[in-house]
């Protein structure tokens, strides 16, 4: 035993002072490199060959993803390529080359790089993929500065541009969610010291001084399958009718995610940029009158005064005259029940009934909507819309309030009131941001359950046969809908022939899962109405996203009925 124990001993001692001499060995190694390194660099400096410097090199910007983790922006490796002007002289073939490398004309890069001969830093290529730099750094043309950089790629395109964004040349947020969240997307720069020739060639990296660090990652409420059908319909719509704009929006109901948010015209984030206008996200910053989509909110108004669903309005002969203005109906409707002035979308009726109501009436239930408030799903530019209560007392100012006009909204905001519909009453927060169970805030009461529920089958009836959204219609399922048509106000006056077109629908009316908000500005060809223009928008775009989301079809038997009322609830 003693024997064993010295022999380990020995063995131990042998071992430690063999691995004592490797460190001893590699520390002069080392020494001797990192003075070598120093003896060098100061040769190369001290005869004019070299210098030291202290450059940033870029950190990395999180990803984007849809809701179910699909990319929308990512960031792919690529180079800048700079030259030192004063220190650089190319022969004319060596431009050539950098300008066939670069895409650039031979001339312009040229005159460029003449221009700017007392210059000591001059960038000649930026965003410069890794293929294309390899290739440039292979034909062995001296003077040129290669610093990695990133470019940012969209796998959606035109698709998804206005709820992404895009980057500036630079790397920094410029438009979307690109710009809104520059601040968590944005990596951490990292610094090092680097020697390099006269010329600005890299001749080695000497310390890091700074790691960079990678940006946040961030997940929208997105689906970019849903995204690409509604961008689809909304774009050949627009196309058919010769419209100028339009925007489509689709929410969750049962969350307030948004699942879909689509503008035309559209652009292409990957490509440079010509056409400012098409970069504006149209669903959030453009504001117009809603028209019709507003009257399940003034019977809303109205439900809360007594009035029932069955209750009765004379709306003959068609015809209304308040205020020395006069309010018209396509057709005499005759005697219109509450539900029917839904259905029929009747603006005398409707006007009858705001002149009932108390003044502030229609009013307060609008701003319970949120109209007039931003909803706050941070986008860049996003408006309030326009709701004033100080024409209150004169009564044609409420009629119209009633019907759609006086009044301004986004088409998020339009989304964001009637989710609160859809959902019996709550406000539930639109979001774009994917959420978890611990950020989602709790919903808040707005509206009586049985009263939404009651506006919500009104609604059933916009989409049957006698009503003015049955091209919204879709077999199997119930649909609950509002169209909305009007006029566009140019300098002061309103256009005959020009309209902003509206449908809302929410889909199954039995078990609300999706509530889409499309609009159209000024169709030009074939119809001109929400019900034939934005409702067909509607069907189309419903149709595969039910499919889709796997969402089952209604039961038959539980097909509401639009023969009559019978079976409302009566508030």
């Amino acid at each position: 035993m003693k024997r064993r124990l010295t022999t380990y001993k020995a063995r131990s001692w042998r071992h430690y002072a063999m691995l004592s001499l490797f460190l001893l060995v590699g520390t002069l190694l080392f020494g001797r490199i990192l003075f070598l390194g120093e003896t060098e660099k100061m040769f190369l400096q001290t005869a004019g060959k070299s210098s030291e410097s202290l450059e940033t090199f870029p950190g990395v910007r999180g990803n984007i993803f849809d809701r179910n983790g699909e990319v929308l922006a990512l960031s792919t490796p690529g180079y800048s390529i700079s030259i030192n002007p004063s220190q650089t002289d190319f022969e004319d073939s060596e431009i050539g080359q950098i300008a066939d490398f670069l895409g650039l004309d031979k001339k312009a890069l040229s005159l460029k790089i003449s221009k700017n001969k007392h210059k000591k830093f001059l960038f000649i290529g930026r965003k410069v993929s890794r293929e294309v730099s390899m290739a440039l750094k292979a034909s062995k043309i001296g003077g040129l500065k290669y610093e990695p950089e990133y470019h940012r790629y969209y796998p959606a395109a035109e698709t998804a541009s206005h709820v992404i964004g895009k980057t500036n040349i630079d790397g920094v947020g410029s438009e979307g969610i690109e710009l809104s969240l520059d601040h968590e997307l944005r990596g951490f720069s990292g610094k090092k010291v680097v020697l390099r020739d006269l010329k600005g060639g890299l001749i080695r990296d000497l310390e890091y001084k700074e790691i960079p660090r990678l940006g946040k990652d961030i997940r929208l409420t997105i689906d970019v399958n849903l995204q690409f059908i509604a961008y689809k319909e909304l774009m050949s719509a627009i196309k058919s009718h010769q419209a100028k704009s339009g925007s489509l929006i689709m929410l969750d109901v049962r969350s307030g995610d948004i699942l879909a948010m689509v503008n035309r015209p559209s652009y292409n984030p990957n490509e440079p940029v010509f056409d400012i206008s098409a970069m504006r996200n149209r669903a959030v910053t453009d504001v117009y009158e809603p028209g019709s989509t507003i009257k399940p909110f003034a019977v809303l108004a109205a439900l809360g005064e007594d009035y029932k669903a069955e209750s009765i309005i004379d709306t003959s002969p068609g015809v209304l005259q308040v205020s020395g203005h006069q309010i018209n109906d396509p057709k005499d409707y005759g005697r219109l029940s509450l539900a029917k002035i839904v259905q029929h979308s009747s603006n005398v009726g409707i006007a009858k009934v705001a002149l009932g109501l108390p003044k502030i009436a229609i009013y307060e239930t609008l701003e319970q909507a949120g109209f007039g408030q931003r909803v706050g799903v941070g986008l860049p530019g996003e408006r309030r819309g326009q709701l004033d209560n100080v024409k209150l007392e004169i009564p044609i100012e409420r009629a119209a309030m009633a019907y759609g006009y006086g009044l301004t909204v986004t088409s998020l905001q339009l989304a964001s009131a009637y989710l609160k519909l859809a959902s019996g009453g709550l406000a539930i927060r639109v979001s774009l941001l994917k959420q978890t169970g611990e950020t989602r805030q709790k919903p808040r009461r707005v509206y009586f359950e049985n009263h939404a529920k009651t506006v919500m089958q009104m609604m059933e009836l916009v989409t049957t046969k006698e009503g003015t959204g049955r091209f919204a219609a879709l077999e199997n399922y119930r649909v609950a809908g509002k169209t909305g048509t009007t006029q566009i106000l140019k300098g002061g006056h309103y256009e005959k022939n020009s309209h902003n077109v509206w449908f809302v629908g929410i889909v199954p009316a039995s078990k609300p899962r999706l509530l889409m908000i499309v609009v159209v500005n000024d169709p030009q060809a074939g119809a001109s109405g929400g019900g034939t223009v934005a409702a067909p928008i509607f069907a189309q775009v419903a149709k595969h996203s039910l499919r889709v989301l796997g969402i089952a079809p209604d039961k038959k038997s539980k097909f509401f009925s639009p023969q009559s009322t019978k079976g409302l609830n009566q508030g």
